[in-house]
């Protein structure tokens, strides 16, 4: 073992600090004001060559595998002032204190407040098994959220946690534990501080944590984590805010892309449709087509990998890079049939390639798997490592191989994409299979195993895979889909939480599973809706999973049914006007959904988002993930029991809210009942809270533009909300051609809202409706750009008008119906009391 006790040396080195113990050298590096880097060498290279980060501020030897992702920053000063027992080593908002013996670190803020302290004797070690371990002091009341992709509750306080990526077929979304995603990074709150610290573990081994689950009597509280390999690497993220560590966390991994925006629309999917005998592209046609006359809104089509069966010796098999001509006999037709009915296909497309796959003479020829441990080949010979694959033995791609990433870009352009898709979705790249971790990856020429880099896999093809989408339609918005991933996926992909298995636990804690990525980074996921394995849900856990679902930034029904059943969206026809009704709510969230995607995009924060985050000052929901936020301004409440009748929760103190269907105000920090039958979706509405809704449905988002746009806004205090536009197709708005509308609103007796524009894409809304809550008290007069909105009493003629207001008493609104300006636009709405009779 190695153990560090006492610091031998300290010295400032060119703009870092050294930290030599009798156990590991350690250095630190301030990386922006808010990011200390705490590095535990224990290879003794120090070697800079991550897939990992988009922000630097030194050489990395993958620099050019990145490009132009990868920027390089200059690191705040540091002062280091050495004493006999302590050094202190400060710069920007941060402050190291480093004790000499015995040895620990502890990180404060610029307010004096510890955000990290190792526990002494336990900071930085390597055990007898070669496992990497820090130790960290806790309080036993801290919260834990982030981790990536994970089963169980949100706060995963006293919890063992393990990242190492598994195939997780039907797994149980309360304790299946490890899942598909390798993101070593988590949050932890101080409860009685109320500040938020961030921990980024930036390794690429699996690993585990132990969260104040363990306890000795020799030492305090404290967490742990331990990696299989490679240095102890963190990078501390200093709050105080959920928020503020989230967006400082993705300045270093990377942000979500805008994504066309017909990933937003209902993703039609299910096993059952690419595995029949014959004609799967006429079943799939006639699916869109249904669904149409159903009048089920629907722009995705997620294309299982049974297109790809082929004959072998070994019976029929899935072959990647390949299309079965019974059931596809001319793709390209299918994918002009498909366009043609405004459906985006996203093609199955997997890493691992079967021993009996029909080409498998011409990858090997290519030089393009993961090969054979040294051990292996002293009794085995020299070749591709050979893994556990669907449906036998098969070998497995090297990302990290230049050329394979070349032959692999060649291959997935002739095979996929030039049969008429810019969308691919890549799956099964955990590399599970591999049992051998010593198996051999080229690692950009210099070597490793695959047990040190099977986790970045599916980053490097999600790359790869954009790469090949841009270099062969540059003006295309690629769209990719990925089960997998390490820290960073999210510059790539939108993902999901893999094969759920169908049950009504299923729906509720894959919430918890949503938001841990929302705060891990990842803000473009979701969960299979209706349960991916397993038995068909009934009628109403198929409902309530959909009514749950329309709020994921993805949204998928996808299924393999164990009792031969396909999972859609009519299957039961009592019950379709419920799914149909959601589904259509959905698509008339789409400038909201839209806006914040683009939000995601520009800083990182979550589209859903845990109570802990948006209202952190108020412990009482540390621990809620059955109710969530949309946004800023939409609290969601799903219902999540069979048989409801009713739907409580507790609403966030120091906050308003408004029933979105009824306007009742409530005010927070109390537990509310709501009366819920089958159609019915909670969400309310936050004071402060502005949400641009299409006032028309929406059929296709691919093909119809919202030319009318509802404004809802609850003016009880001042609130802010920028929507987006562009064309939600190619990459014009990298150069510029996009639409921001800032909206800004002031309460009081006279609410104003104004709404600047700034961007050169013209917005195709022809007509604003705003519909400005006040159910106390209907307007004095309203006013647009300082010129008088005329008062109509009749609510059929206010349909009619081109300008006019109309105070609907029942809804508790003021609805002011105006022509769209291409530029700024003022609007103030009097709700001062006049005296008609004193008058």
């Amino acid at each position: 073992m190695r153990v560090s006790t006492r610091v031998e040396t300290v010295e400032l080195v060119d703009g870092w600090v050294r930290v030599r113990t009798d156990g590991v050298e350690v250095r630190l590096l301030l990386v922006t004001e808010d990011v200390v880097r705490i590095r535990a060498g224990f290879d003794g290279d120090f070697a800079e060559e991550s897939y990992s980060l988009v922000t630097t501020a030194w050489p990395d030897r993958l620099d050019g595998v990145l490009g132009d992702e990868r920027t390089r920053v200059t690191p705040p000063a540091l002062t280091l002032q050495d004493g006999a027992e302590q050094a202190v080593v400060t710069g920007g908002r941060l402050r190291v204190e480093i004790d000499k013996e015995p040895f620990r670190l502890r990180v404060l803020d610029e307010a004096g407040t510890v955000l990290h302290s190792d526990v002494v004797g336990l900071g930085y070690l390597e055990d007898a098994n070669g496992r990497r371990i820090h130790t960290s002091e806790i309080d036993p009341d801290d919260a834990f959220y982030g981790f990536g992709e994970t089963a169980g509750p949100l706060n995963k306080a006293r919890r063992l946690l393990t990242l190492s990526p598994k195939d997780a077929l039907g797994y149980d979304a309360r304790d299946t534990d490890p899942l598909y995603k390798h993101i070593p990074f988590y949050l932890r709150l101080d409860r009685r501080s109320r500040t938020a610290v961030g921990y980024f573990y930036h390794n690429t081994y699996a690993c585990d944590f132990d969260l104040g689950r363990e306890k000795s009597n020799y030492w305090p509280a404290h967490s742990r984590y331990r990696t299989d390999g490679g240095d102890i690497d963190l990078f501390l993220i200093a709050g105080p805010a959920i928020r503020d560590v989230v967006q400082r966390y993705t300045a270093l991994t990377g942000r979500p892309p805008l994504l066309p925006k017909y990933a937003l629309g209902y993703l039609a999917s299910s096993m059952y449709y690419a595995e029949l005998e014959s004609g799967s592209d006429e079943a799939i046609t006639r699916f869109i087509d249904i669904a149409r006359a159903e009048g089920i809104p629907v722009d995705g089509f997620q294309l299982s990998s049974g297109y790809c069966t082929q004959d072998t010796p070994a019976g029929p098999k899935r072959a990647v890079l390949t299309w079965n001509d019974r059931r596809f006999p001319d793709p390209p037709a299918f994918f002009t049939a498909m366009a043609e009915r405004g459906i985006t296909v996203s093609p199955n497309v997997k890493p691992g390639v079967l021993d009996v796959h029909p080409r498998m003479a011409e990858f090997a020829e290519a030089d393009v798997f993961v090969r054979r441990s040294a051990d292996a080949v002293a009794t085995a010979g020299e070749g591709p490592a050979v893994g556990a694959w669907w449906g036998g033995p098969g070998r497995f791609v090297d990302f990290t191989r230049p050329a394979a990433r070349e032959s692999w870009k060649a291959w997935l352009t002739d095979a996929v994409l030039a049969q008429g898709t810019t969308s691919v979705w890549n799956d099964n790249c955990e590399y599970d299979g591999i049992i051998d971790q010593d198996s051999v990856v080229d690692f950009e020429g210099t070597g490793a195993t695959i047990g040190r880099l099977r986790t970045v896999m599916a980053n490097l093809m999600c790359q790869v895979t954009q790469e090949a989408i841009i270099e062969r339609d540059p003006d295309a918005r690629p769209y990719i889909v990925c089960r997998a991933g390490h820290a960073g996926i999210q510059r790539y992909a939108q993902t999901w939480a893999g094969d759920n298995s169908t049950s009504w636990e299923s729906l509720r804690y894959n919430i918890a599973t949503i938001l841990g990525m929302s705060l891990s980074g990842v803000a473009n996921q979701g969960a299979d809706i209706g349960g991916f394995h397993g038995p068909a849900p009934d009628p109403e856990l198929l409902v309530r999973w959909v009514q749950h679902g329309i709020f994921q930034p993805r949204f998928s029904i996808h299924s393999v049914n164990s009792d031969n059943t396909v999972t859609e969206p009519w299957m039961f026809a009592s019950h379709t006007p419920y799914v149909r009704d959601a589904i259509k709510l959905r698509y008339r969230l789409f400038p909201y959904l839209y806006s914040l995607m683009a939000r995601a995009h520009r800083t990182g924060l979550p589209i859903m988002e845990p109570l802990v985050s948006a209202f952190q000052d108020d412990p009482e929901v540390d621990e809620t993930f059955t109710e969530f936020m949309l946004g800023d301004a939409l609290l969601v409440a799903n219902v999540l029991e069979p048989g409801a009748t009713t739907r409580s929760l507790r609403l966030p103190a120091g906050e308003v809210f408004y029933d979105a269907w009824t306007r009742e105000r409530h005010d927070g920090g109390q537990t509310i009942t709501l009366p819920v039958d089958l159609s019915s979706i909670p969400v309310l509405v936050r004071g402060g809270g502005i949400v641009p809704l299409a006032a028309h449905d929406l059929d296709s988002l691919t093909r119809d533009v919202v030319n009318e746009l509802r404004l809802v806004c609850a003016p009880d205090r001042d609130g802010h909300t920028v929507l987006y536009e562009d064309d939600g197709l190619t990459r014009a708005h990298e150069r510029g051609e996009y639409l921001e509308t800032d909206v800004r609103m002031t309460a009081g007796d006279r609410v104003t809202l104004t709404l600047t524009r700034r961007g050169t894409f013209r917005s195709p809304v022809r007509r604003l409706l705003l519909d400005v809550i006040h159910p106390d008290r209907a307007p004095f007069w309203v006013e647009a750009d300082g010129r008088r909105v005329p008062h109509v009493l009749y609510r059929e003629d206010f349909a009619m008008a081109d300008r006019g207001w109309y105070y609907d008493p029942e809804l508790g609104s003021v609805l002011i119906t105006l022509p769209n300006p291409d530029g700024d636009l003022a609007v103030t709405v009097s709700f001062e009391p006049f005296d008609m009779i004193g008058m």
